[in-house]
């Protein structure tokens, strides 16, 4: 089987951190975002994956390299040269996913979840029609375009963008699963796929929608990359809790690599991811927090709703929350407050950020 990932472009809003990575490969909960869908994808019996990319990057080819030969696939890069939109690169990437007749998955390159494609598969075989999409439930319908479905059948009747009164609250997840015929109705040119295919797609009574079980978000700004790591840590702690760590130090689900080091008198958690190789000294407090790859966290630091970038360095007794991104390879200068502060990479702090802004 075959899946198409949109990767897309250069990740702007994932910014500072997708300045130093392309977006698919930044860490989330310690394993690139890319490799949560492709492990899932491969468990689900897909052996050639094709990623969607607007822009070329070769740190992201030679890591593919590397995973097709660790999980034995095969991941071909599909080359927009001009943004298609969402439809527009399955029209690109036509000649591979039209090789058979078996369906193939499509999905958004930030969406995380409890990803259900064996059952995805068997619900699309099993209503036998062109498309079906992984619908989730909302709590505020107004902000989204909304699926409005048969319950029972899940046969899709039509979409409604942002709607004032009620009619549904089942949103497009950013998952799908078509037929090899559905390509005949996207031509190579930008196309959106919610808005062109789909509403088609349902008149004609060829577009199904499963929902989706469990926690899902899109991950693409830092405030969400942050709330979908508590999720997906309480997914762990209910699926998988020996990979979280326990002990005197730790609240919470807290995820932290084996070959980091935390040093006395720590408390941290609930919802911390720690690298490899980070560094925490004595006394440090993180909660809602993820620490990337390498960083030091210097003694009797506070640290809450943040992302600390790849081989940074927080001083002693910095105080830093309110969603603040350090790039890679900032530091942070002793006894600073940062609230919300955004630091490009490579950066050095020297005095405090007390509103958000971004510091270039």
């Amino acid at each position: 089987m075959k899946a198409l990932i949109l990767v897309g472009g250069y990740g702007t809003r994932l910014r500072p951190l997708t300045l130093s990575v392309p977006k698919p490969l930044v860490e989330f909960c310690n394993k690139p975002i890319l490799l949560h869908q492709v492990e899932a994808l491969v468990k689900a019996g897909v052996n050639h994956v094709i990623l969607a990319v607007s822009y070329m990057s070769e740190l992201l080819e030679r890591e593919m390299r590397v995973q097709e030969q660790r999980l034995s696939i095969r991941i071909s890069l599909s080359h927009e040269k001009e943004p298609l939109g969402t439809a527009g690169p399955l029209a690109l990437a036509r000649e591979l996913l039209n090789v058979d007749n078996e369906p193939f998955f499509v999905l958004n390159s930030d969406v995380i979840c409890d990803f259900p494609f064996k059952d995805l598969l068997q619900f699309h075989l099993n209503h036998g029609k062109e498309g079906t999409i992984v619908v989730t439930r909302v709590e505020e319908p107004s902000k989204y375009g909304v699926v409005v479905f048969e319950s029972d059948t899940g046969k899709i009747h039509r979409f409604v963008e942002k709607p004032q009164v009620f009619v549904s609250n089942k949103i497009n997840a950013g998952m799908y699963i078509f037929n090899p015929s559905m390509l005949s109705r996207i031509q190579l040119r930008p196309t959106s796929i919610e808005k062109e295919i789909f509403p088609v797609m349902a008149e004609e009574g060829h577009l199904y929608a499963m929902e989706l079980q469990g926690f899902w978000m899109d991950i693409g700004q830092p405030k969400d990359f942050l709330t979908g790591m508590c999720m997906y840590l309480q997914s762990l702690r209910q699926h998988a809790p020996e990979r979280l760590r326990t002990g005197p130090s730790f609240l919470g689900n807290v995820l932290v690599d084996p070959t980091a080091q935390i040093g006395q008198n720590c408390t941290i958690g609930p919802n911390v991811t720690i690298g490899a190789g980070v560094v925490v000294e004595d006394g440090v407090r993180i909660k809602r927090c993820t620490v990337l790859r390498g960083s030091r966290v210097r003694s009797h630091s506070w640290l809450e709703s943040c992302i600390v970038g790849w081989s940074s360095s927080v001083g002693q007794w910095v105080r830093m929350e309110n969603v603040t991104v350090l790039g890679e390879d900032v530091i942070v200068n002793d006894e600073l407050y940062l609230n919300g502060a955004n630091v490009l990479p490579h950066k050095s702090i020297n005095e405090s950020v007390p509103e958000p802004r971004i510091i270039m």
